[in-house]
């Protein structure tokens, strides 16, 4: 028992070091070349961030092994040995809430700063913003907790009387199991009448409530983004394969190509002088925001054409290898997306099946774990953690879907090599922030195979009878627009999403 435990935290530490190795490797690959040697402050944040989303994932496929490793102790007080996961799981979700409401804010007001002002001033007047934002949450979850941040569960009475032990047990049987001595049943209590049930009420505790409440956040947001994002996800790399090039064009098609892009990007580069010089003119309302909103969307379509262009016409020494690697990753891209969309449908079955409809049809998934498991032990692990990571990858396709079809969401894409520290810190703050509801989610979906954990007791018993937002998990309300969502993305994308984007005309800005 003390090997496996033994084995356990070294196997965290080793996971943990290896989550904060792959999040350096992503943010010195994926930065902008203008962030390069500056921008600390912001990039220990989105490291950290990171950090804290991926070993939350992780976490629960821990918990479940954690769980196992007295499941067969032969003494009492042998779990008191394993890894206190409750206050794990909490020390996580306080260090997430503090990231996403505090420390991001912070950094992305640092860094979004004017530049011509000095490092004091640009970390005086982030600070300033955030202890004001700090100052409003605590108001808002303390008046929330002092009026509803209770529990309450719903408990039956029960109540029998007892007779004398007897001296034979020639009475009792398969059909009666009972005393009915003296027509009083030891069962008796068995048979209570619904008057019985009561509600039993007690104060949670604060970190308990802000977890929960962050999770009613990050499941608005899980549910709206999640729910396009694990359709057009695998569709998108699917799509993306029947849209690809199918030959290299002429050198003439490619001037010709290129020139109008030229045009275009000169267009761009006037409006967005234009836009600047208001901005310096202090003429910031809502139709320039709109406007630089435009913009922004505009020049990701040019990027987004520019690189298409460069696949059918690769130049260099090297044409034909690069022309064969681009075929090779689109092969891939539809090899990923039949993988995704069997992810994705298994998913939508799964939360149909075992969520809601009541009783359950079948545990689904939760018995493929299981199974998985008696193969090899870390099999079942490894799949459990791999579906929680899925549905944050689905959760930033669907953030950028509905960014790019959306003016009044701000669009902030990853790029390889090409990433600002701002779009980095809004797509950690979006991760971290529904990495709570993921793990809430799977906790709930996987609920058969990761049974009498750490995770369970907070996201099921508390989360589900808090008074004020029980009814929202009670009734299934975000699993349901989950389903819907993905249903009619599903729809839309099958219907219209294989087209290719027809060339788009001048740029019109509001007056």
């Amino acid at each position: 028992m003390g090997d496996f435990n033994l084995a356990l935290v070294i196997v965290a530490i080793v996971v943990c070091v290896l989550v904060l190795l792959f999040n350096v490797y992503l943010l010195v690959n994926y930065q902008h070349p203008d962030d390069v040697n500056q921008a600390y402050l912001p990039k220990a944040v989105v490291v950290l961030g990171l950090s804290v989303a991926a070993i939350s994932i992780l976490m629960l496929p821990a918990d479940v092994a954690n769980r196992q490793a007295c499941r067969n102790a032969l003494y009492n007080g042998a779990c008191n040995l394993t890894l206190p996961m409750k206050d794990l799981w909490l020390a996580v979700y306080i260090a997430d809430a503090v990231l996403v409401f505090l420390v991001i804010p912070f950094a992305m007001f640092y860094y979004e700063g004017d530049q011509d002002r000095t490092v004091g001033k640009r970390m005086k007047s982030a600070l300033l913003w955030v202890i004001m934002t700090a100052i409003i949450c605590g108001l808002v979850l303390g008046i929330l907790y002092g009026l509803v941040g209770k529990v309450d569960f719903t408990v039956r009475h029960l109540s029998s009387p007892v007779t004398n032990f007897p001296s034979t047990w020639t009475g009792f049987s398969n059909s009666q199991p009972c005393n009915a001595a003296s027509g009083a049943t030891q069962c008796a209590a068995y048979l209570a009448p619904a008057s019985s049930e009561k509600t039993w009420t007690i104060r949670t505790t604060f970190p308990e409530y802000v977890v929960a409440l962050a999770t009613i956040v990050g499941s608005v947001l899980f549910a709206f983004f999640g729910g396009i994002g694990i359709a057009c996800l695998p569709l998108g790399l699917i799509f993306s394969f029947i849209r690809r090039p199918k030959a290299v064009i002429t050198r003439s098609q490619y001037i010709k190509e290129a020139t109008e892009l030229g045009k275009k990007a000169r267009e761009l580069k006037k409006t967005a002088d234009a836009l600047h010089q208001e901005e310096r003119s202090g003429n910031k309302g809502r139709k320039w925001r709109k406007n630089v909103k435009a913009v922004e969307k505009e020049l990701l379509l040019l990027e987004e054409d520019m690189k298409a262009l460069e696949e059918m016409y690769p130049q260099g020494e090297k044409a034909e290898t690069a022309w064969a690697l681009t075929v090779l990753g689109y092969l891939a891209k539809l090899v990923l997306g039949v993988v995704g969309l069997i992810v994705s449908v298994a998913w939508v079955a799964h939360i149909v099946i075992y969520l809601l409809i009541d009783p359950p049809l079948s545990p689904f998934l939760n018995e493929v774990f299981i199974k998985l498991d008696d193969v090899w032990g870390l099999l079942g692990t490894a799949a459990f953690a791999f579906f929680c990571f899925y549905l944050l990858l689905a959760v930033i396709a669907g953030a950028m879907m509905v960014g790019m079809r959306l003016v009044f969401v701000t669009i902030h894409p990853m790029k390889w090599g090409g990433t600002l520290m701002n779009s980095f810190l809004f797509n950690v703050g979006l991760i971290l922030l529904c990495s709570i509801s993921v793990i809430q989610f799977c906790a709930t979906a996987f609920g058969y195979y990761a049974q009498a954990t750490a995770a369970q007791e907070i996201f099921g018993h508390t989360l589900e009878s808090l008074r004020g937002i029980k009814y929202l998990y009670r009734y299934n309300l975000f699993q349901y627009a989950f389903v819907i969502l993905a249903g009619v993305t599903f729809v839309y994308y099958a219907a219209f999403g294989w087209r290719k984007r027809k060339p788009r005309g001048r740029l019109v800005l509001s007056n």
